[in-house]
């Protein structure tokens, strides 16, 4: 199947981490000024106590000033420990509320073996959640093989972004360009300035990629190209855990996770609302 049809599936259960009112009131119960303190702290805790520069070149597209409002900070605020015994008291919270049974005892042991078969060489992000212990609870052991699987395949996009030349900030400008998203709402949520945004589409114009008298998006047939190429090697370099898991199997997590995708995503008011966050309900369902 598909490694991006997947990515759908296990992208959505993984996303309660942080589009949830349970997750929100877990940090906001250990002191974080803040959803996005409770962001970056919550999502680097399996790094450790990383510095500010650490979790800005693990996460790519925030520019620094953005994580060094809430890092390092954070980790005063409460040890990496506590952070990733919070995400895991909210998610339990969010799936417990949204999900109409927690019956996902073979998703799990799916989601488990192709979790195991991600790769970790040169995947920090992939490496670090890998690491941690597989909680007991079948539906939290899901998410914990959802997030190694999300947060591998990212490590492996960081790659192809880097080798397409791509700043974060042009990254994000393209990205944006060929979804046809509001570009000062990306610029918001990952902190860049108007002059830096121009500066990126500046930068992409000298290389043939965008056009910002091009209508609609901006993207050249190049800058498209590109896009599309990142993304071929993005899916290349996430299929390994669905060639260890076989066929037959991967089509049997997608079976299972498709519902599961739906009834969150349905339920996820903050997801539909985030322009950035995936909508399964209408890539599943339309």
């Amino acid at each position: 199947m598909d490694p991006r049809a997947l990515w759908l599936r296990f992208e959505t259960y993984h996303d309660v981490t942080y589009f949830t009112p349970e997750s929100r009131a877990v940090t906001d119960a250990l002191g974080c000024k803040g959803g996005w303190m409770g962001y970056f702290g919550m999502r680097a805790a399996p790094l450790g106590a990383a510095a500010p520069q650490t979790v800005t070149a693990a996460f790519y597209s925030f520019h620094p000033r953005k994580v060094g409002r809430a890092l390092p900070d954070a980790w005063e605020v409460a040890s990496p420990e506590r952070f990733l015994a919070a995400r895991l008291e909210g998610v339990d919270g969010a799936l417990r509320r949204m999900l109409p049974t927690l019956d996902v005892g073979e998703a799990a042991e799916l989601a488990l073996r192709a979790a195991a078969a991600a790769p970790t060489a040169g995947r920090v992000m992939g490496a670090a959640n890998a690491a941690l212990p597989v909680p007991d609870e079948p539906h939290l052991a899901l998410w914990q093989a959802c997030t190694t699987l999300r947060e591998s395949r990212g490590d492996g996009h960081v790659a192809a972004l880097v080798a397409a030349d791509l700043t974060p900030c042009e990254t994000l400008v393209l990205f944006g360009a060929d979804k046809g998203l509001d570009a000062s709402y990306l610029r918001e949520a990952r902190g860049w300035s108007e002059e830096e945004w121009a500066a990126a589409e500046r930068s992409l114009a000298e290389r043939g990629l965008f056009d910002a008298n091009l209508t609609p998006t901006g993207l050249t047939p190049a800058g498209r190209a590109l896009r599309e190429d990142v993304e071929r090697r993005t899916d290349a370099a996430a299929a390994r855990p669905w060639q260890a898991l076989g066929a037959a199997d991967t089509a049997r997590f997608a079976d299972l996770m498709t519902p599961l995708a739906l009834a969150l995503g349905r339920q996820n008011d903050a997801m539909r609302r985030n322009p950035m966050a995936i909508d399964p309900v209408a890539q599943l369902a339309g």
